[in-house]
């Protein structure tokens, strides 16, 4: 894409035609050069005809300055940034209870964090100019990725989760509390949180309510999202003796104090219970929490006055000797 970063400049070449109007009407004899051949009908010599061509050679180099001014460049549109969004913390469960093998994908039997990468990576997908951290949480909460627009990146390091990979037990309000210190990096007119958990608190040094109050504080919303199914859930454990067998074991999801933190933030509490519970969940996050984002097209340009100003300056300078030196006009 070419195009003039000051086109206006262009408006100066209306200044050739009035100089050259100008010389016209007043010339300035040159000595040696009367106008008159001394030779009569012979040809002209080299140094007559280079004499004729200065005058030119002047205009070429006005021509030459004024386009340079004009400032050519020549660029591809690379790419388009969103300007506006909301910022988006993921607080993921990675605890132990996690790989109770009860939901369902492509009809196979998947444990939860294996849905949730799925139906997460969805959500990220729909989402145009919000800005996405991701938060882990087990017996400890610590940040995986602060907010970002790469959302490649994103899916990349939800993949690599691990069950266990932050602990056994569940620490709520250390992820909330963490989660505010992320969205506290990045200002933005909306804040939310989507906090995804399959227990009870039962570790951390943040109690659920506190961290929630601390979110409504500062106007951060939180969804909760409570996953798998009541009563027992089976398990895949290596046993010893017996080798990989599946057991049942129950699983305490406490939903009292998942309402409360989202009924306490302006937020909402969902249950899911199989996959297509929780991709219904995630789609009406989406479109609660829909943003408008105002795109701003830019593009790199590589200017081009360089080449046409080192031409310009060097004729200039040619021009400078010969009218000071053999073409020198006596007045």
């Amino acid at each position: 894409m070419f195009r003039f970063a000051t086109p206006y400049a262009l408006l100066l070449i209306i200044l050739i035609p009035l100089v050259a109007a100008y010389r016209r009407r007043h010339p300035a004899p040159a000595l040696g050069h009367s106008g008159v051949d001394p030779v009569g009908d012979l040809p002209p010599s080299a140094g007559l005809w280079v004499h004729r061509l200065l005058p030119l050679l002047f205009y070429l180099v006005l021509l030459l300055l004024i386009t340079a001014l004009a400032r050519p460049q020549y660029g591809i549109e690379r790419a388009t940034v969103s300007e506006t969004g909301i910022n988006i913390i993921l607080a993921v469960d990675l605890s132990e209870s996690m790989a109770a093998l009860d939901f369902k994908q492509e009809g196979r039997i998947v444990n939860r964090l294996e849905a949730v990468k799925r139906v997460v990576n969805d959500f990220i997908a729909r989402r145009h100019g919000d800005r996405i951290g991701l938060v882990v949480f087990g017996s400890q909460a610590y940040t995986q990725l602060p907010l970002t627009r790469d959302y490649q990146t994103i899916a990349a390091m939800l993949d690599r989760l691990e069950i266990g990979a932050a602990g056994r037990a569940t620490a709520v309000g250390d992820a909330i509390g963490i989660s505010i210190k992320r969205l506290a990096d990045i200002e933005s007119r909306t804040h939310i949180i989507i906090l995804l958990t399959d227990g009870r608190s039962n570790s951390g040094e943040l109690m659920p309510q506190t961290a929630a109050d601390i979110a409504r504080q500062k106007e951060i919303k939180i969804y909760t999202i409570g996953v798998g199914g009541e009563g027992r859930a089976p398990f895949l454990v290596d046993d010893p003796i017996f080798g990989q067998r599946y057991v049942y074991q129950n699983v305490d999801l406490d939903e009292e104090t998942l309402v409360q933190i989202a009924d306490a933030t302006g937020g909402a509490y969902f249950r899911a219970q199989d996959t297509a519970a929780l991709e219904k969940i995630y789609a009406t996050i989406d479109a609660l929490e829909k943003s408008e984002a105002k795109v701003a097209r830019f593009a790199e340009h590589n200017e081009l006055y360089r080449y046409l100003l080192v031409p310009a300056l060097a004729l200039l300078a040619l021009w400078i000797v010969l009218k000071n030196t053999r073409y020198l006009d006596i007045p």
